[in-house]
This record gives structure tokens, sequence and C-alpha cells, in this order.
């Protein structure tokens, strides 16, 4: 299926029945309280699944997904899904590989927001942006992103995020040219006690 930029691909409270497969483009995964409030769950892109919650017996969708970008995702029926999970054993070891890489991104994302300052979250969300890390090469520039987005991710402020993006630009982490440049000496600041 092909999804337009800001499309919905599924919504909060939707029923979930497939399981998707990121092709190309970006995804984003965002959940809104009972008081209106959003927050951004995690940026996916190409390799990536979501909406594997279904698999588990969950009944409705938790969360809303939205296109970032021009995205083009395979959408897999849950049973379909079982049962290429139980005969296919290439595929099969590829998603568990990717649950639980997802799993030990949980849990660092959770470590980073209860013990570290929000410089260091915002400067490790602009890394996972950029895939820094990942098995594909490192994406130097990244899609546009706005700070509002930033701070819903990191869980601050907009004036804060753009009090540390200026922080950033200053000392050469970041460039904005066309789009937002990651320099890897960003790495420094998440690792700097």
């Amino acid at each position: 299926m092909e999804f337009k930029k800001k499309q919905t691909i599924y919504s909060q409270g939707d029923p979930g029945q497939h399981v998707f497969y990121i092709q190309k483009g970006r995804v984003r995964l965002s959940v809104v309280n009972k008081t209106g409030k959003e927050a951004v769950v995690a940026t996916l892109g190409p390799g990536d699944f979501f909406g594997e919650g279904c698999l588990a017996a969950q009944p409705l969708r938790i969360g809303t997904a939205t296109a970032t970008a021009p995205t083009t995702v395979l959408m897999i029926e849950r049973k379909e899904m079982i049962r290429v999970l139980h005969d296919e054993h290439a595929f099969s070891d590829r998603f568990i590989s990717h649950m639980l890489s997802r799993n030990i991104r949980i849990e660092e994302d959770l470590v980073d927001q209860l013990f570290n300052s929000s410089e260091k979250r915002l400067a490790r969300t602009l890394l996972l942006l950029a895939r820094y890390g990942k098995e594909d090469k490192p994406e130097n520039v990244l899609p546009k992103v706005s700070q509002e987005m930033l701070a819903e991710m990191v869980g601050t402020t907009r004036s804060r995020v753009n009090f540390f993006m200026n922080k950033f630009r200053k000392l050469g982490f970041i460039k904005y040219n066309g789009g937002l440049q990651i320099n890897t000496s960003l790495l420094s600041v998440v690792l700097h006690d």
C-alpha cells in the first residue's frame, strides 16, 4: 500500500487485523491520552515492522500510525502472518530479531526518559532519527522534522528543544542546509556524563 506524507495508516482504537512492514518511507507511531496530549512513541523506517500487537490478541490499536514521508508498506493479514511465522523459518528469524531489537530500544528509551536530561534525550533522539548505529548507512540529512515533534518525542517543551538545537548548531553537531544534517560528533553529548 502507498501512503502520502501525513496520511494515517491506522488510528488509535481501530481494530488490529494486520501487521505492516515498511518497504520505503517513514512512519510515526503516536498515542493520545484521555486529556488529548499526544506522545510520539517511535519513528520507523524501511525494514521495520509495526502493528504486531494483533498477533498477541490485542483487539484494538493502542496508537496511531502516520506516514511522515511518502511511504510504501506491505500489509499482512493476521492469520497469514501467523502462518508465515510457522512455515517460513528465515522470515520468522527476521521477525523475532526485529522484535528483540525493538524491545531493547524500548528499554533504552525508558532508561533514557528516567535518568537523562532533556539535552541528552534530544541528542539521542536525533541520532536515532538518523538511524545511527543501524546496519544500513545512517542518513546524513534528515527529512524535515518539526521542533514540536521533537519535543513530543523527547518529553520536553518546544522552547527547550529550540535552545538545545541552537546549542548543537553552534557546537557543530548539527547543520541546517536544506534539511537537518546530523554530525556523528553529537554522540559525545549522549556519552558524556
